[in-house]
C-alpha cells in the first residue's frame, strides 16, 4: 500500500512539472542566477549539437542518392552566323546651303517692301524696290533715241543694199544704232538693279529695312534674310581611322533630341581634305524635312555604318575570359552524350569589333559550335559538364 502511495505522489509531481510554463531567457537573465544562466546555455548547446549531427546524417544521404553532385550544370548556345552592322556614334549640326543675306546693289531710298517675315517666296519673287532716282524717265529718253537711231539704220542700209548713197553713211548709221541700244541695255541693267527679288524659294526669316530707309550696297546694309529648310543637310567631322569605311551612300541614322525624331538617311559627300589640327575629314548627310520643324545649326546624333558582315559569327562578351598571355578565350561543349554530359574544352579566339552586348568573333569560332554560356566562368578545361538547357 506504501509503494502505492509513493507511485501516486511521484506521478502528481512529474504531472505537475510537466504543466509548469517553461521559463524565458529574458527570465532567467533577470535572476542574475550564474547557475541557471548557465544550466540554460548548456541545454541549448546540446540542442544545436543535436541538430547539427541530425543535419550531417541528412546531406551526407543526398550526397551518396546525388551521383551528379561534383559535375557542373551550364547551359549553352550553338552558334549560327548572323548579320553584324557595326555603327559609330558621332555629334553634328544642321545647315542649309540656302542661308543667305539679302543686300541692296544701288544706293537709294527703299521706296517699297512686299514681304514680311515667315512669308514663303519663290525663285525671281520681287521683295522691294528702291527709289532709282529719276532713272527710269532717262531709260525711256534714251528708248526714245535708240528707235529712232533703229529707224534710220533700216533706212541706210535698204538703201545701201540699192546701191544708193555712201558706205561712210551706212556706217555711221550702224554705229549710232549699236551705240544707242548698247546704252539702253547698260541702262536697263543698271536700273533692275532698283528691285530686290528672291535668289532662291523660301521663307523670308528676317526683316531688316522697313520703307523709307536709305540704303546702300556694304557690309551692314543687308535688306532680307532667306533660308530654304526644303534643302538641309548635316556636317560633321569623322576621324581619319574611318577613312576607308565612311564612304559615300553609307546608311546614317539621325536622332534629333531636341524634337524627339529619328530619320534615316545616307552619307551623300565625303570630304577629300583631312584637318591636321584634328586629323578629321568632313562628310554631308542628306536631312529631307518634310514637317519644317528641323532647322540650321540644330544639333544632330549619327549613327554611322562603317562596317557590315552578312555571316558574322557573334558571342556574348560576357562569356569571354582572358589568361595571362592576353589571349581571350571562351569554353565550348564536346563529346556530348545523350545524357547531355560532355567535355567543357577551353577555345582561344580573337575578337573584332562590338555592337551593345555582342562582340564579333573572327578567329577559330565556327557555325554549330556549341558555346556555353551560364557557368562559363566556373568551369575548367577538360572538366565534365552537364548541359540543362531548357
Amino acid at each position: 500500500m506504501k509503494n502505492i502511495y509513493i507511485l501516486v505522489v511521484t506521478a502528481l509531481i512529474l504531472n505537475a512539472c510537466g504543466n509548469k510554463k517553461e521559463v524565458s531567457i529574458d527570465q532567467i537573465l533577470a535572476t542574475d542566477d550564474v547557475t541557471q544562466i548557465n544550466s540554460k546555455k548548456l541545454e541549448i548547446d546540446t540542442k544545436l549539437q543535436t541538430l547539427a549531427d541530425d543535419l550531417k546524417k541528412l546531406n551526407d544521404k543526398l550526397d551518396a542518392l546525388n551521383k551528379d553532385k561534383n559535375t557542373p550544370l551550364i547551359t549553352t548556345l550553338t552558334i549560327k552566323e548572323a548579320v553584324f552592322t557595326h555603327f559609330i556614334e558621332l555629334q553634328g549640326n544642321v545647315q542649309t546651303k540656302q542661308n543667305i543675306l539679302v543686300y541692296p546693289e544701288m544706293p537709294g531710298i527703299l521706296k517699297s517692301v512686299f514681304v514680311k517675315e515667315g512669308d514663303k517666296v519663290s525663285k525671281g519673287q520681287i521683295l522691294a524696290t528702291i527709289d532709282d532716282g529719276g532713272m527710269s524717265q532717262q531709260l525711256a529718253q534714251l528708248e526714245a533715241n535708240a528707235q529712232l537711231a533703229k529707224t534710220t539704220y533700216e533706212r541706210q542700209k535698204r538703201l545701201w543694199e540699192q546701191k544708193i548713197g555712201s558706205e561712210i553713211q551706212f556706217l555711221q548709221t550702224k554705229t549710232a544704232f549699236e551705240a544707242q541700244t548698247s546704252t539702253v541695255n547698260q541702262l536697263k541693267s543698271q536700273l533692275s538693279k532698283s528691285t530686290i527679288r528672291a535668289p532662291f524659294a523660301g521663307i523670308i526669316d528676317a526683316v531688316f529695312k522697313e520703307r523709307g530707309t536709305v540704303v546702300a550696297p556694304g557690309q551692314g546694309a543687308e535688306v532680307f534674310r532667306i533660308v530654304n529648310l526644303s534643302n538641309m543637310y548635316i556636317e560633321t567631322e569623322v576621324p581619319e581611322t574611318y577613312l576607308g569605311s565612311i564612304t559615300e551612300g553609307k546608311f546614317v541614322e539621325v536622332s534629333f533630341p531636341v524634337l524627339g525624331e529619328t530619320l534615316n538617311s545616307k552619307i551623300r559627300q565625303v570630304g577629300n581634305y583631312i584637318n591636321p589640327s584634328n586629323r578629321s575629314f568632313k562628310i554631308e548627310i542628306d536631312v529631307p524635312n518634310l514637317k519644317g520643324t528641323i532647322k540650321p545649326n540644330l544639333t544632330a546624333k549619327l549613327k554611322l555604318n562603317d562596317y557590315t558582315n552578312e555571316k558574322a559569327i557573334l558571342i556574348l562578351q560576357s562569356i569571354i575570359s582572358e589568361n595571362s598571355k592576353g589571349e581571350q578565350f571562351i569554353y565550348v561543349v564536346k563529346n556530348k552524350k545523350e545524357n547531355n554530359e560532355g567535355i567543357a574544352e577551353r577555345l582561344i579566339i580573337e575578337t573584332g569589333k562590338t555592337q551593345g552586348d555582342f562582340i564579333e568573333v573572327v578567329k577559330n569560332l565556327t557555325a554549330d559550335t556549341e558555346v556555353i554560356i551560364e557557368g562559363a566562368r566556373s568551369v575548367n578545361n577538360g572538366q565534365v559538364v552537364k548541359v540543362i538547357n531548357k
